[in-house]
């Protein structure tokens, strides 16, 4: 197969110009009708990459870079508490485990009453956000269990504080009331992060995070339970304190499992 010329001489000007082109750049002459066609067939085909695809970070392959992992046990934490809300707005008379002050002796109730919210869909909203935050960040540092774990020992911890610290004779004077939702589950989930990312911090291994985003979510907690109810104080301070204790004992645990 014939190649084209390296160049071709204007006839006008006398100028050496490029086979590629119909008219010389130096004086205008038309130098050929139309430029030749290149042949894109010369040469070894090419062939077509593939985009590689890099694979997930592991556990520990990056010191300070926790490993990606979906928070499906976050999101179906999530899932359960919102059920709970549309289960009460079908039929607000059925008794889903909310634990009563003053208190009997059904413990199981201490455990359940984390998922349960009822038409305080603001006070819901609020501690679902603060679950979903802070319980991903965990679940991708330490993995699906302890997550599930800190949200329900966490809870369970506020509802019996709760339960204990509003026991008669304190209600003689008033009717005993309600306490569910997740507001000291979510305040055990920030203070498992906020402490295990200090201890880190501690080791060297500062991470950069927000913590004044930190800050400001604990106090939106806090005050939400001095306003409601059936959050409580108690219920948050609780679920807080378990929080730090799970905070300080999992990194240890999970270094442990990992050798």
């Amino acid at each position: 197969m014939s190649q084209p010329d390296l160049f071709v001489v204007c006839k006008n000007c006398g100028s050496e110009v490029s086979p590629y082109v119909t008219e010389c750049p130096y004086c205008g002459q038309r130098v050929r009708k139309r430029a030749p066609k290149i042949d894109r067939g010369a040469g070894a085909p090419t062939k077509r990459r593939r985009r590689t695809k890099l694979p997930r970070l592991r556990a520990e392959e990056i010191a300070g870079i926790a490993p990606e992992r979906r928070p499906f046990a976050t999101i179906a934490l999530i899932l359960a508490c919102a059920a709970s809300t549309l289960v009460f707005a079908a039929d607000p008379n059925l008794d889903l485990g909310y634990v009563a002050v003053p208190f009997g002796e059904q413990v199981w109730r201490f455990f359940v009453t984390p998922f349960l919210h009822t038409d305080q869909l603001g006070y819901g909203f609020v501690a679902m956000v603060a679950v979903g935050i802070f319980g991903s960040m965990l679940e991708r540092r330490f993995g699906p269990l302890p997550v599930v774990v800190t949200f329900v020992l966490a809870g369970a911890a506020g509802a019996a504080l709760t339960a204990t610290l509003e026991a008669p004779p304190l209600l003689d004077d008033r009717p005993f009331y309600l306490v569910f939702g997740a507001n000291g589950a979510a305040l055990g989930l920030l203070c498992a992060w906020l402490v295990d990312d200090r201890l880190a911090a501690r080791r060297g291994d500062e991470r950069d995070n927000d913590l004044v985003g930190v800050y400001v979510i604990a106090a939106v907690l806090l005050l939400l339970s001095l306003t409601t109810e059936e959050a409580n104080i108690a219920a948050a301070v609780g679920g807080a304190l378990v929080g730090a204790v799970i905070g300080l004992v999992l990194p240890v645990f999970t270094r442990k499992t990992r050798h």
